[in-house]
């Protein structure tokens, strides 16, 4: 792995890790006061102080960005070696049943998740016992709980259900929603259906919403208002509630959007090389960040210049035919990105990978002797300019296609070097209903492993209409837009499943696709990642295989 250890670079780490200790006092002093008064390990909380510490702690500490962006069409496999001795780095990679623990994995994001909603409840328990919320401070306790509590859910049903579909919801495996602090020796509680968790979601969220406000020592680590509109839009997105979708990313992103937004200019004036680039872009001085966690996770190495876990990677022949490299309606390649796009990295004929220096590496050492310690990255959990893109796919839901594209000229100004194209539902159809979709036959490939910047739709839960409309090819530019936007965070997992798209798993020879691996097709089973192996053996229903 390449090693980057200078002087600066220390320097930058050590700040940034000391800042994210000072964000869990609970952690640190107040825990170990709730640990001596409290011999059986359970916190009481009888102090406001108390509410407001445990839940700066009740954040997750992991992400799920490895687990998604691994299993998504963002990768490609390679004949190499590196990581490929991880059992459950293949069986990820080849949308197995993962049956090892490691520290990004599906465990620790159940396990994490269902933490943070028992914290929450935690909170809102002490908020009772304390007379309720009869003050601004327990106020705000209570409403930052009720969203951590939904977002928990919201993340666990995303990760681990079926995409959901108000038709059939009811009858899809869901997740059991943590309401209590605890759960009774020997008792594995029922997952019940989706419908039920959607709806439950939606009433914690529209309970905690009003409750909020932006008074927090470090406001970005916490649900402020901006962040809490932000997972709403996006809950509602996914929902099929496009109206409340774009009520709430109207209250995110306020009068004036683009001063929201990502300065790309700012970003590209940064270096290539080094961490300058991923320090900025998860940076809590940029508007467009909202809110950011900090993780134990080696996302930072995996996507980036390093030569650790690339048997599955960003490669070449992904970026010049579907993401960065490719030709879209806003240009092609490098120069279309007022970033440079990606860069690329070779070493040989089974090694090349595209990065996007977004999450940083970072490391905290913990024996400077030895050298160990815990790699650990910021993961930005909501941004505006994601936002900005999901009210742009409810307009396009409601058909209202010139304020969808208004939203999207925003985006395409703001990141490409593209200036003067003004996108509209014309010029949108007029370009992708031309565009070739992936893995067609064809004179010139008769592999079926062709890359192009379309898949074929087949949406869970609302319809678009025939290929090569206005309709359908304007949610192909969106898609287009979202899959540059959220590279190497994960997010192209959802659209995945959202939108029903068959994944090819190729292996490439000489960077190019050499032989199928595997097919994730449309109604694929696998979508839903399963359970983990630790809660199926302690008697927690799998998902379907």
């Amino acid at each position: 792995m390449k090693i980057m250890n200078t002087h600066i670079y220390n320097k930058i780490v050590t700040s940034v890790l000391a800042g994210l200790l000072m964000l869990a006092p609970c952690l640190l002093s107040s825990c170990d006061e709730f640990l001596d008064e409290m011999p059986d390990n359970r916190t009481t909380i009888d102090k406001e102080k108390k509410v407001k510490d445990i839940l700066t702690s009740a954040y997750p500490d992991h992400e799920y960005g490895v687990v998604c962006e691994f299993s998504s069409d963002n990768v490609d496999e390679f004949n190499n070696t590196n990581g490929s001795s991880n059992r459950w780095f293949m069986q990820l990679g080849h949308w197995e049943d993962i049956t090892e623990t490691f520290n990004e994995g599906p465990n620790n994001l159940w396990t994490g998740y269902y933490s943070t909603a028992v914290t929450a409840n935690m909170a809102l328990e002490g908020i009772e016992n304390l007379g309720g919320p009869h003050n601004a401070l327990l106020t705000k306790c209570k409403g930052e709980a009720l969203v951590l509590r939904a977002y928990a859910h919201f993340m666990l049903a995303n990760i681990f259900c079926k995409a959901y579909d108000p038709a059939t919801a009811a009858n899809v495996l869901g997740v059991y929603y943590q309401y209590d602090t605890g759960t009774e020796v020997g008792v594995v509680n029922p997952r019940g259906n989706l419908q039920e968790v959607y709806e439950k979601i939606e009433a914690d969220l529209e309970e905690g919403l009003p409750l909020l406000d932006d008074d927090y020592a470090s406001p970005k680590y916490h649900f402020n208002r901006k962040a809490a509109y932000a997972f709403a839009s996006r809950f509602y997105l996914y929902a099929g509630k496009w109206d409340q979708c774009i009520k709430y990313a109207n209250l995110c992103l306020g009068e004036a959007p683009q001063s929201m937004l990502r300065d790309w200019v700012a970003y590209a004036e940064l270096a290539t090389s080094g961490t300058a680039r991923p320090l900025n872009y998860v940076s809590t001085e940029n508007n467009c960040n909202l809110l950011m966690t900090a993780c134990y996770s080696r996302l930072g190495t995996m996507f980036l210049n390093y030569n650790s876990y690339k048997h599955f990677a960003h490669g070449q022949y992904i970026n010049g035919n579907e993401t960065f490299g490719a030709a879209h309606i806003w240009g092609e390649g490098k120069n279309a990105y007022k970033d440079g796009g990606t860069s690329y990295y070779p070493s040989g004929t089974d090694l090349g990978y595209c990065v996007a220096r977004r999450c940083p590496y970072l490391f905290e050492t913990t024996d400077p002797v030895a050298g160990t310690g815990y790699y650990r990255t910021i993961f930005p959990a909501f941004t505006a300019d994601d936002c900005l893109l999901e009210r742009a796919e409810a307009y396009i839901h409601l058909k209202q296609y010139n304020k969808a594209c208004e939203d999207m000229n925003l985006w395409m100004h703001n990141y490409t070097t593209n200036e003067t194209l003004i996108l509209t539902p014309d010029t949108i159809q007029k370009f992708y209903s031309k565009v070739g979709y992936c893995y067609e036959i064809t004179e010139e490939d008769q592999t079926g492993m062709v890359s192009t910047i379309k898949k074929h739709l087949h949406p869970v839960g609302f319809t678009i209409e025939a290929e090569g409309s206005v309709d359908e090819c304007m949610y192909q530019c969106l898609l287009d837009m979202r899959r540059i936007e959220t590279i190497h965070r994960g997010m192209r997992w959802f659209d995945i499943k959202r939108f029903g798209m068959e994944i090819k798993r190729r292996m490439m020879e000489n960077h190019v696709p050499g032989r199928l691996v595997d097919v994730l097709t449309v109604d694929d089973e696998r979508k839903a990642i399963q359970v983990p192996q630790q809660a199926r053996d302690a008697g927690v229903t799998p998902n379907p295989r």
